[in-house]
This record gives structure tokens, C-alpha cells and sequence, in this order.
């Protein structure tokens, strides 16, 4: 409807950013986000009056030695395998210009939190991003440098007060929590399948923060299996009122949409119309606490054409003001060059099919319940320390 509130939107996007790509038999694939784009396209997302595509530049190396190590920083020039540093492993080849590649996804997803800080949009999106995993003096899980995390370093040192992230990836958000372990004005929220059954092993309730910022890491550690309704629980009974509390002056996100069950890389159950529906929540919540104020980067997902260009086009159209039906048609010329690009089938719409429903936790819990039992972990662990009622958890 022409009446809908409609939202100024920063897309942040070049060619150029494809050149991350770890080559041909790699997970992480760099066609997922070229398809995103496609689709977006072919949906006239880019063509609102209120969006606007940004083009990015290379960050320079003082912005990345605000978390890298210069050691790192120069492994990583050098290109050359190094075990020490996590490069030439199967999972972080080595590919020519890593170095340049790599700073340049970071400054997109800058350019994303440099476009809501200088008031040119309430919303910056770099789908390209979200290299969460990467740590300060190494490269881990296909990630090289840590753009979320940069670009939160960036928004603090330029004076943005408080900072919430919320990442949604299937993996746990490490390396972004490792760098705000200990800041008590960020507040990193990560739902994730537990870590005792995937990569990186880490994420469990109890890693809620260093001594200065107890309560400030916030992990939702769920069972392998868990889909629509078991996540989105989890999702409304943790995240809205620790960032509400918390009153952040920015919101940071993380849409890593390998959650999906057809993800080969990982065991949530999750639909398109599941992280749809996470991605509507974020973008309310955004305006609810900070006033529109929201950076969103893309992250993990391995089901080329399957799932992550419609996750990623839902988000877009999203953060534009602009959300597509789920049951709309996906245009057949795109379905023809996914399916050319990937050689597997592309999908026929928008929509798995699935509600996207959930029983709230306010009205129960099951003690026996294994998502249940996660939520009540996370907020035994932290909920106290932000003044949060348990309610009936005991």
C-alpha cells in the first residue's frame, strides 16, 4: 500500500565483491550472493525511490589493525599458507589478493554502518558480509577479517554509545564475541545450533561475558532438529527484551541463513518463511528501540540457489519497506540462470510453504523440552544481570 512507512535503505554492493571467493569446490561460493542480487533486482527492490546502492572501497589497514594483529595482517598479505595464522586450510584456502578481497567486504559492510551513522539511511545492508567467525590473530571458518565486528569498532570509535548484535547464523557468532567479550556497550546475542554438535564448538549459555561486562554475551545454544517454531521461541523469549533493555543506540545483525533444512553444512530445520519471519522481527525491533537505526550483513548459507537468494532478497525487500508475499512466483529467467550457475534446480517461489508460527514461551514452558531447556539456560545465565524478570523458570 502506498501509505506504508517506508525507510530510507543503504545496499551496499559492487562485482568486485565476488573476487572472495576461496575457488570452485568451496562451500562458500560466491554465486549465492550474485544470485541474491539478481533477484532483488528482478523484484525492482533497487528501483524504490527510498534505496540506494552504494558502492564500497577497500578499507585501509589502520581500520583493520582496530581488531587484527599486524602479524596477521601481514600473513595474510603475504598469501601464503600458514597454519598459524588458519590460512591454507581446507577451510580458509589461500587465493591470490586474498588481502585486498578480504578489506574490501569490510568496508562494505562499513559503508552500510558509515550510511546510518552519517544519517544518509535508517537501514545499511552488505549481503556480502557477515565473515563473523574471523579472530584477531587468525583466520577461522571461511572468514578472513571480521567485518561485523570491525564495523562495530568503527561505530564505537566515532561515538555511537551502545551497540546490540543479534546473529542469527547457524553457526556460533565467535569471533564478534571474542571481540566485545569484555565491552559492556555491546551487546552480542547469538542463536545458533549448539556447539557441541557443530562448528565452532563454542556458544554455550554460560559464556555470558568477561568481568567487566557479565551478562553482555548472549548465547542461545539450540538442539539439532530444532525448526520454525522451536527457533522463533527462542528468538522472541530472548532477544526483544534483552535489546530493549539494554536501549541500544544502533542495531547490528548477522542473517547467516544456512539455519535452513536444506543446508548441507548444518542440523537446524528451519524454512525460508522461518528466517523470513526473523528478519521482520529484527527489522521491528530495530525501530521499536533505536529509532530505525539498523546494519545488516548476510553471513553463512550453502544452498546456492535453493534457499540463500530468497532468505537474502526477503531481508532486502524487508529493510526497503517493501516485504514480498511469500507465495509470489520467482521470475522464470532467474530460475533459468540459478539453475545454469548451480546446476541443481532453482525454487518456484518465494515460499516453502510453512507458517512460520510459533507457541510463545510466555504462556509455558516444558521442562523436558530440549528447546525449552536452552531458553532456559540462556536466561538463567543472563537475564539477572539486566534486571529481567525469570517468570515461571525456576
Amino acid at each position: 500500500m502506498d501509505d506504508e512507512p517506508r525507510h530510507e535503505l543503504a545496499v551496499v554492493w559492487a562485482d568486485a565483491l565476488a573476487a572472495y571467493d576461496f575457488g570452485p569446490t568451496h562451500p562458500l561460493a560466491p554465486v549465492r550472493v550474485a544470485l541474491t542480487m539478481a533477484l532483488a533486482r528482478a523484484f525492482g527492490v533497487f528501483d524504490q525511490p527510498n534505496v540506494t546502492l552504494v558502492a564500497p572501497e577497500p578499507v585501509d589497514d589502520d581500520t583493520l589493525l582496530t581488531l587484527h594483529t599486524p602479524d596477521y595482517l601481514d600473513a595474510v598479505r603475504a598469501g601464503r599458507p600458514s597454519l598459524a595464522y588458519g590460512l591454507g586450510t581446507a577451510d580458509v584456502p589461500v587465493f591470490p589478493d586474498m588481502h585486498v578481497a578480504s578489506r574490501r567486504v569490510v568496508g562494505a559492510t562499513i559503508a552500510a554502518a558509515k550510511a546510518v551513522f552519517d544519517g544518509h539511511a535508517d537501514h545499511g545492508i552488505n549481503v556480502a558480509g557477515g565473515l563473523h567467525h574471523a579472530m584477531a590473530g587468525h583466520a577461522s571458518g571461511f572468514c578472513v577479517y571480521n567485518d561485523p565486528a570491525l564495523a562495530i569498532r568503527w561505530l564505537l570509535d566515532h561515538g555511537v554509545e551502545k551497540i546490540a548484535y543479534v546473529d542469527i547464523d547457524v553457526h556460533h557468532g565467535d569471533g564478534v564475541q571474542a571481540a566485545f567479550y569484555d565491552e559492556p556497550r555491546v551487546l552480542t546475542i547469538s542463536l545458533h545450533q549448539d556447539g557441541r554438535t557443530l562448528f565452532p564448538g563454542t556458544g554455550a549459555a554460560v559464556d555470558s561475558g568477561g568481568p567487566f561486562a557479565e551478562g553482555f554475551a548472549v548465547n542461545v545454544a539450540l538442539p539439532p532438529g530444532t525448526a520454525d517454531a522451536g527457533w522463533l521461541r527462542a528468538f522472541h523469549a530472548i532477544v526483544p527484551p534483552l535489546v530493549r533493555t539494554f536501549e541500544p543506540t544502533m542495531l547490528v545483525s548477522q542473517h547467516g541463513c544456512d539455519s535452513h533444512r536444506l543446508d548441507p553444512l548444518a542440523g537446524l530445520l528451519l524454512s525460508v518463511d522461518g528466517q523470513r519471519a526473523a528478519h521482520q522481527a529484527i527489522h521491528a525491533l530495530a525501530h521499536e528501540v533505536c529509532e530505525g537505526r539498523w546494519v545488516a550483513t548476510g553471513g553463512g548459507g550453502y544452498a546456492l540457489a535453493e534457499v540463500v537468494p530468497r532468505s537474502w532478497t526477503h531481508l532486502l525487500a524487508e529493510a526497503a519497506g517493501r516485504p514480498i508475499d511469500p507465495a509470489t512466483p520467482t521470475p522464470r529467467q532467474w530460475q533459468a540462470d540459478a539453475a545454469a550457475r548451480t546446476g541443481g534446480a532453482a525454487p518456484s517461489a518465494m515460499t516453502d510453504g510453512e507458517p512460520a508460527a510459533y507457541p510463545s514461551f510466555e504462556r509455558g514452558h516444558d521442562p523436558l523440552d530440549p528447546v525449552d531447556r536452552a531458553i532456559v539456560s540462556t536466561m538463567r545465565a543472563v537475564f539477572p544481570r539486566h534486571g529481567l524478570d525469570l517468570g515461571g523458570v525456576a
